[in-house]
Parts: C-alpha cells; sequence; structure tokens
C-alpha cells in the first residue's frame, strides 16, 4: 500500500475513467444517426464499432494514424463490417458531428464525484489524456470535472501520446511535480499503467476493461476503492 503522506500529484485518465465514454458515445450516435438519417441498427453498429475504435485509437497512439484518419477510417470500416452503405461525404459529416456532439452527453462512472471530492482537499489533482484537446476540454466543462483539476495535459499539446514516455513527463513538468510524490489513475493498461510505471511512476489501474489482474499492479473495479490506497 501507498504511503499516503507521500502522493502529492495524482494523475488521472478521462475517457473509460472517470467519463462514461461508452455510454455517452452509445448517446451520440444514436443522436447523429437521427439527424443524417442513417438507419443503421444501433446496437449492431456498436458492437462492431467499438472493438474497432479501440483498434484505430492503438494505432493513432503508435503514431500509424493521424487523427484525421483514426476519425474517418473507424466509421468506413464499421459501416463496411455492418454491410451498410453510407457515402463518403455522409461519413465525414458523421466524423465531424460525433465531435461536435460528444460532449452534449456528460455521464461519468459511479463515485466519480464522491472519489473527486474526497481527493481535492488532500491532493493536486491532474489528467492525462490521449484524446483530442477541444473534445477533452468540453467533456471537462459539461460533465462538471473541470474544477477538480489544476492541469490538464493533452496528446496534442505534449506532442506524442500515453504510453509514451515524454507525455508523462511533460504533465509532472506542467504540474510542477515529480514521480515520486506522484500517482497515475487508469484504465488501459498499457498506456496509462505501463506507461506510467516505466518512467517510475506509481499506478493504480482502474479495471473498466476486466483484464486479468496482475499481483504487482495495483487494481480497483469500483472508483471509490481509490480509498484503499490515498
Amino acid at each position: 500500500m501507498l504511503k499516503r503522506n507521500k502522493v502529492e500529484h495524482i494523475f488521472f485518465d478521462l475517457d473509460h475513467t472517470l467519463w462514461d465514454f461508452d455510454k455517452n458515445s452509445a448517446l451520440t450516435f444514436e443522436f447523429i444517426f437521427k439527424k443524417h438519417e442513417v438507419n443503421a441498427t444501433l446496437v449492431d453498429f456498436l458492437k462492431l464499432y467499438e472493438p474497432i475504435n479501440l483498434k484505430y485509437w492503438k494505432l493513432y497512439r503508435d503514431e500509424k494514424v493521424s487523427k484525421e484518419n483514426l476519425r474517418y477510417s473507424r466509421l468506413k470500416e464499421t459501416f463496411d463490417a455492418l454491410e451498410f452503405v453510407v457515402e463518403d461525404q455522409v461519413i465525414n459529416q458523421l466524423s465531424e458531428d460525433y465531435i461536435t456532439y460528444l460532449s452534449s452527453f456528460n455521464h461519468v462512472f459511479d463515485g466519480t464525484f464522491e472519489i473527486l471530492d474526497y481527493l481535492k482537499p488532500k491532493y493536486k489533482l491532474h489528467i492525462i489524456t490521449n484524446g483530442f484537446k477541444e473534445a477533452q476540454n468540453n467533456k471537462l466543462k459539461s460533465s462538471k470535472l473541470d474544477h477538480y483539476f489544476d492541469t490538464v495535459t493533452n496528446a496534442e499539446a505534449a506532442g506524442v501520446k500515453k504510453p509514451n514516455p515524454d507525455i508523462f513527463n511533460f504533465a509532472l513538468n506542467l504540474a510542477k511535480a515529480e514521480t515520486q510524490n506522484s500517482i497515475m489513475i487508469g484504465d488501459n493498461y498499457e498506456a496509462d499503467i505501463l506507461g506510467a510505471l516505466n518512467i517510475g511512476l506509481d499506478a493504480i489501474c482502474f479495471n473498466y476493461h476486466k483484464v486479468d489482474k496482475q499481483p504487482e499492479i495495483k487494481f480497483i473495479d469500483h472508483l471509490i476503492d481509490i480509498k484503499k490506497y490515498l
């Protein structure tokens, strides 16, 4: 267990950690499909889209696709897999509207406000996200999370993405923090947890994806369980 008086700075991931990305994303697709009269079955679309989206985010983290390519290709590939024909012009408009309307929905995970209210008086709180700057800032504001955090580091500002060590060092410098008095909390085992541990930054994995637990890694199943460590 962490020494409670050691940690001064807590760095959170945003999507799938505090902000309920899958729920908000589904509501966004429901809205933009109606807007553009796309009559694909939403349940079938999402079942295909979610793993394809994760694949493209991994490619984006690895610098193998651009932001624009990610936004278009994840939709195009999903519609193709669904065997549902959508013109490129519509896909491009859906891609733009998805980003525009995503932050209109602001569901967060159970325990988000409770744990942030618990941590805020004791620690400096920060965000490190691979998400796009404009979208992440809007999510924080619309979900009323922004006031909890002293700094927000996104991949576009840092020039690299998690798990690259440079984004963690960028965030630490911005926060005027050091690895020995900080901890990272996130859902992505590769990007958040291994990325943090690689630079000597302690980490807690919010096990949203139900990965096999490693005994040497701190895992939590619910956000309120952070109290066990901090």
